[in-house]
């Protein structure tokens, strides 16, 4: 992608700083980032990738991260535990996912599609007869960029932090936060 100096005005208006701020954080003058944006002066190479430069770093601080707009308190259900705990699960809290769990590490995940697409099913199905692959774990810093391009293909994803899960995004997550970017 090619950076547009046409467009400074409303990029530093997106990341809601000043004249004189963004001009700090770019290492030029504030009287260069006036006349850039009135248009009076077509700035050297230099100065358009220093400009650059600050923009691309301003944007990843300012990116929503997972761990803003993760579910926190993660449901899920120990690899033994039986459909009609899974399915009471599911119901009470509302959740069409729920990660599988052995001895505190995340094995596996049930979707409702699990449960749907289960051609033996009965009171003694366990979730781990009917748990599905992981979906992506990704860092509590995980940009949203990430995060959209892998709910894309997943319905889910895990954020862990060393060696815990904690929380879980899902697609309706993201919709909640879509506003906030």
């Amino acid at each position: 992608m090619v950076f547009d100096i046409t467009q400074l005005k409303k990029i530093r208006k997106q990341l809601n700083l000043t004249q004189n701020q963004f001009a700090k954080e770019s290492g030029v003058s504030q009287s260069l980032i006036a006349k850039i944006e009135s248009s009076n002066l077509d700035p050297t190479y230099s100065k358009v990738k220093k400009i650059e430069v600050a923009i691309e770093k301003l944007s990843k601080i300012k990116e929503i991260k997972a761990k803003e707009i993760m579910t926190k308190n993660l449901i899920w259900i120990d690899k033994k535990e039986k459909l009609p705990k899974i399915t009471n699960l599911m119901i009470k809290h509302s959740i069409s996912q729920l990660p599988v769990m052995n001895n505190k590490k995340v094995i596996g995940i049930i979707y409702e599609n699990s449960i749907i697409k289960e051609e033996n099913l009965n009171k003694n199905t366990s979730a781990e007869q009917i748990m599905e692959d992981l979906p992506p774990i990704i860092s509590p810093e995980t940009g949203l960029e990430v995060i959209k391009n892998l709910l894309r293909y997943y319905n889910s994803i895990l954020v862990k932090d060393k060696e815990d899960v904690i929380g879980i995004i899902t697609k309706s997550d993201l919709i909640k936060n879509l506003n906030r970017a």
